[in-house]
């Protein structure tokens, strides 16, 4: 047996339960905040309260908040913590509404509720985060794993499982029928090869293996469904690993078609609650800004029309969303409105920027219009920068995967622009560069990731980093 000792195993998860108690706190301490800003007693709100943390509990429940974080980073962690949240407040506010509740609370109230809710929640599951990872990675609480196939995916999820301690899953070994001369050598490190398929059914039977990872390429059809059909006598997860890292990932994500499963392999990830996350960030964070910069925009408008003839805004055509054309707008720092099969791109010392427009192009002052297009929706605050219609038609064809950056809404900044890679693309190699950090910003969106682009634009702005 390769095992010493017989694992018991507990249905209760004490971890579950003792997140589902600091959801329900954490919704109560962001109500007693709001009434003591209120300068009302808690009491008086007891029923919304409670209705508030039912109807938090139900929806993080179908979100599948409580079954356990093995295996998931915390980032994806927080992330789904927080559009529970958002949606348990988009419930309650229907609520309110269809039942005429909603005007009986103060506005005041309703506000601090549900923005000081998720700072306690990401206090509290901070902390609670921190404390679960330090036993996992002192090998406290773990789930034992196997992978079955010495193969070159095999190898590199051992690696995986090696490198990141904090995701509570602990690897046991290696399980293949083949020989070592066909499966070939693990390398020195990872944990050894233990048995084959036969062992692998005894130790899952046994209990001594809670997860099993198949590592077997597609292509190894008959020897899958052999392996699947001896572990369906034990109690194991089994899980297929499928060797999708041959081809080119832009976002992938399993959906079915009639109750068939597929996979995609070029896919927009913000669809759902990630999609709606982002509009609202877009709406929220964009008008606001619209808002404070509107004087400022006020004033550059009079100065471009006081200094160079033309009209104020320039509007030109480029691709958006799934390649669709929009007009994104611009103040005017030329003193030409380029918008043909041929645009040249604005290089250092060119005389068609007038003098006003040099200091526009300097402090990026000229993209501040483009919050109209993310007001309108064509646009978002940060993702891959809109190019001229020309230049995608010129580019699609020399760089492969080139319109794939297409797949999310275009942006005022991206993660392009805050790597290095923003101004003019006088070689084929900068576009390149660029295209990668498009499709980067694409496979790793988060709402978090939004959030550090838009901080690491300001810094870039501020020291006029490739802007003339």
């Amino acid at each position: 047996m390769a095992f010493p000792s017989r694992r018991i195993h507990q249905p209760f998860s004490l971890s579950g339960f003792i997140y589902r108690v600091v959801d329900a706190l954490s919704v109560a301490a962001g109500l007693a905040l709001a009434t003591w800003t209120i300068a009302h007693p808690p009491s008086d709100y007891l029923l919304p309260g409670l209705m508030a943390i039912l109807v938090h509990y139900l929806v993080a429940e179908l979100a599948g908040r409580y079954r356990g974080l093995h295996g998931v980073s915390g980032d994806r962690a927080a992330y789904s913590m927080l559009s529970a949240w958002c949606l348990s407040v988009g419930a309650m506010v229907g609520l309110g509404i269809v039942s005429g509740h909603l005007a009986d609370y103060p506005r005041l109230l309703v506000t601090v509720w549900a923005l000081s809710t998720p700072m306690f929640l990401i206090l509290a599951h901070g902390i609670l985060n921190l404390l679960q990872r330090s036993l996992w990675v002192r090998g406290l609480n773990t789930k034992t794993c196997a992978i079955v196939g010495v193969t070159e995916l095999g190898i590199q999820l051992g690696r995986n499982l090696g490198s990141a301690p904090e995701l509570g899953l602990k690897l046991a070994g290696y399980y293949d029928d083949r020989p070592p001369e066909r499966s070939g050598e693990l390398p020195p490190g990872l944990k050894r090869r233990i048995g084959d398929i036969e062992d692998l059914v005894e130790d899952a039977r046994a209990g001594f293996v809670d997860r099993i990872y198949i590592t077997f390429p597609m292509r190894a059809e008959d020897r899958i469904r052999q392996v699947l059909s001896k572990l369906a006598d034990t109690t194991a997860s089994v899980y297929l690993v499928p060797d999708f890292f041959v081809f080119q990932l832009l976002y992938s994500r399993w959906t079915d078609i009639g109750g068939l499963p597929a996979v995609s392999v070029f896919e927009n990830p913000l669809y759902g609650v990630d999609g709606v996350a982002k509009r609202l960030f877009d709406l929220v964070v964009g008008g606001l800004t619209l808002i404070v910069f509107s004087p400022v925009m006020l004033a550059i408008a009079i100065a471009i029309k006081l200094t160079s003839r033309g009209p104020v805004f320039f509007r030109q055509r480029r691709y958006g969303l799934d390649g669709r054309e929009i007009l994104v707008w611009k103040f005017r720092s030329m003193t030409v409105c380029e918008d043909g099969h041929q645009v040249a791109q604005a290089q250092r010392g060119d005389s068609r920027v007038t003098p006003l427009g040099a200091i526009l192009r300097r402090t990026s002052l000229d993209e501040l219009p483009q919050l109209f297009n993310v007001v309108g929706g064509s646009m978002s605050l940060v993702g891959p920068r809109p190019h001229a219609a020309a230049h995608n038609e010129q580019y699609r064809k020399m760089i492969e995967g080139y319109m794939l950056r297409h797949k999310v809404k275009p942006g005022i900044t991206g993660l392009a622009q805050v790597r290095g890679w923003r101004g003019e693309t006088d070689t084929l190699e900068k576009m390149q560069r660029r295209v990668e950090c498009d499709h980067e910003y694409i496979r790793d969106w988060s709402i978090w990731l939004d959030v550090k682009i838009l901080f690491r634009t300001i810094l870039v702005v501020l020291r006029r980093e490739g802007a003339y």
